[in-house]
């Protein structure tokens, strides 16, 4: 059962959850122009446009955030004054339902367009080909007014003579999730101005559609190691990106908007209210179903391949040879001293990069790897500690040192072991809020994206707390029980 304590403890990140953005700005300047900014915070994402832009300017204090959602959040809770992204970041239906409202346009506009690899010549023509189409037979402009003017969908493009099958998909990356640009509708189906453009893309060239969602720096280092072939957010033609990637002709021209909190704005809706907006609406809660599972999936077989690893490094740790020893150490430290999600991005990125194996195996070798030097180690240090009369005396019996191991040694190591081993699989459970980073639908990156549409932080971050708290319990429970049976 959950002790009285754990309770406790729950009620308190409970608690800790329900007053996250309670405390919400209430006073806004009136801004007219970029100059009005003097001597205020703006927030804006790290390594944007934007980014660049105001950093070196000492009248103004960056804030710089990972997602829009995290700017508005911001803004509403006083920490910053103005948040600034793309103009169709916010269409006014959204605006107010968030309470907050655009200040000015920016003073400049600029080139949106689709990036593709360095050097990928062919697939960048042939997208400039589609592009060219789609505006002579005014589909582009149809596709973007549906969009952002809740204007009809025109009908779906085809190309004749191409076969899906005989093509490879076409797979995409998103660095944002936000309507109207790219976000997961009810089905759990990208759409959005910049999938729906792609979608008809894929259908025009007869390859099958594929998206996922990641942020922008990971997004663009996917595309360079070949993990993708196009990226898409609304992307700004610049020349610091220029150097880095090749952009497709422009598909819209953008503007630059300048958001506040609205004084004026609607009263933010109840507790319930919320709750349907961030579960039920378009079947959220699926995100949050379909992310437990993968957590689920690459904790137990990352732990399940990691113990077998362990039982290597544990050998090896008490080997009689002084060179397999310092092999052993020189694993740990290496495992030691670089952090889990560092090594995470070099397995996916670089390593396993051409393997063309899914990130979810990624996320499970990696994982592994790291949890088979601490259960090794625990393991070494238990057997370590059983009095090596208890060696001595299964031999005396006329025991083999195997069965000498397995009968008198292990059992006592085990029950030594277990609870150190229980909180490292505890430890991998909590590591695996980091998949998200390779393009993984795990609970973190769920509640993300749950965010990033309703713009409420509470919710999601308190379902999410209560599932890692269970998943953690319920490991603790399970070993305990195995230990008090053995």
């Amino acid at each position: 059962m959950i002790t009285h304590k754990r309770l406790c403890t729950l009620a308190a990140v409970i608690m800790l959850v329900l007053s996250c953005g309670q405390n919400e700005k209430k006073d806004t300047r009136e801004l007219h122009s970029e100059a009005d900014l003097s001597g205020l915070t703006l927030s804006t994402t790290a390594g944007n446009f934007f980014d660049n832009k105001y950093s070196g300017r000492e009248d103004i204090t960056m804030f710089l955030v990972n997602t829009e959602t995290d700017g508005i959040q911001a803004i509403r809770q006083g920490i910053a004054d103005v948040h600034v992204t793309d103009e169709v970041a916010f269409p006014p239906e959204m605006r107010k339902q968030l309470g907050i409202k655009k200040a000015f346009r920016g003073e400049e506009s600029f080139d949106v367009a689709f990036a593709v690899k360095k050097g990928g010549d062919d697939l960048r023509e042939e997208l400039d080909q589609f592009i060219r189409e789609a505006k002579a037979d005014g589909s582009l402009d149809a596709v973007i007014a549906h969009w952002l003017e809740d204007a009809p969908a025109p009908e779906p493009v085809t190309r004749e003579g191409v076969k899906s099958s005989d093509a490879a998909p076409l797979r995409c990356v998103t660095g944002t999730s936000m309507a109207p640009v790219c976000f997961i509708g009810e089905g759990g189906e990208w759409m959005g101005m910049d999938a729906d453009i792609l979608q008809r893309f894929a259908a025009w060239s007869g390859r099958r559609f594929e998206m996922k969602f990641q942020d922008l720096g990971s997004a663009i280092i996917a595309l360079n190691t070949g993990q993708c072939d196009v990226v898409c957010a609304c992307l700004y033609i610049t020349e610091e990106r220029k150097k880095s990637v090749d952009f497709t002709e422009p598909y819209y021209l953008c503007r630059a908007g300048y958001f506040v909190v609205d004084d004026e704005g609607t009263a933010r809706p109840g507790f319930l209210d919320r709750l349907r907006m961030n579960l039920v609406t378009e079947k959220r809660w699926k995100l949050i179903t379909d992310g437990l599972w993968e957590t689920l999936i690459i904790t137990v077989f990352a732990i399940l391949l990691g113990t077998i690893l362990g039982g290597g490094v544990c050998a090896m740790l008490r080997s009689r040879r002084k060179w397999i020893r310092k092999a052993a150490d020189l694993y740990g430290a290496f495992i030691q001293g670089i952090p889990t999600l560092v090594l995470l991005l070099i397995m996916f990125y670089v390593v396993l990069a051409s393997a063309g194996i899914s990130g979810t195996v990624v996320a499970i070798i990696t994982f592994a790897l790291c949890f088979a030097w601490s259960s090794g180690s625990i393991f070494s240090a238990a057997i370590s500690s059983v009095p090596k009369g208890q060696t001595e005396a299964g031999l005396s019996l006329g025991l083999t040192p195997l069965k000498t191991f397995t009968g008198i040694v292990f059992p006592q190591a085990l029950q030594k072991a277990l609870p150190l081993y229980t909180g490292e699989c505890v430890a991998l459970l909590k590591g695996t809020s980091i998949v998200g980073y390779i393009a993984i639908m795990d609970l973190t990156r769920a509640s993300d994206l749950i965010r990033s549409r309703t713009f409420d932080a509470m919710i999601p971050l308190l379902f999410i707390t209560i599932a890692y708290f269970v998943l953690a319990w319920l490991i603790r429970k399970l070993f305990n029980l195995f230990l008090k049976k053995k």
